[in-house]
């Protein structure tokens, strides 16, 4: 296991405020697996027009909060990290069964289904959770691209 905090998650992934999710993470590299954390403030931009009033998560952000925790599985290694992007390919079984709200805590665990390409593309199983209480989930399929050229390698 191998804990990372927000400094050195950004030493990995591209990802930056305001649209970086995930503020700390435990990688279980065996079984390939990460488990992501981030304390939603209510400071965050997307609050603004997300409902004024009833300021509620995007959905689509708690899927690209998966995305970004499941980024940090496949580019905390040294061959990958900065030289690599990540794309989305391809989102299946998307779920949302309730609402993150300021103050929430959410956790979100990645378990990978499918690696090819050498690491470089993948299928990841997503869930958000605050507290013990499941409110999304979906499968993400992924390719990682040359930062430089943004074609596959």
């Amino acid at each position: 296991m191998l804990e990372l905090n927000l400094e050195e998650i950004k030493k990995i992934i591209p990802h930056r405020d305001p649209f970086l999710f995930v503020e700390r993470v435990i990688i279980d590299e065996e079984n390939e697996t990460v488990t992501g954390f981030k304390k939603i403030t209510g400071n965050e931009e997307f609050f603004k027009g997300h409902f004024p009033g009833n300021p509620i998560m995007p959905g689509v952000l708690l899927v690209e909060t998966m995305a970004q925790t499941a980024c940090v599985l496949f580019l905390f290694k040294p061959e990958f990290a900065n030289k690599l992007l990540p794309y989305f390919i391809g989102i299946e079984k998307a779920k949302f069964r309730k609402p993150v709200f300021p103050g929430n805590e959410i956790k979100t665990e990645i378990k990978t289904i499918h690696k090819g390409r050498g690491g470089k593309a993948g299928k990841i199983e997503g869930k958000v959770y605050v507290g013990n209480e499941l409110i999304t989930e979906a499968e993400i399929t992924f390719i990682l691209v040359d930062k430089k050229s943004g074609r596959n390698i």
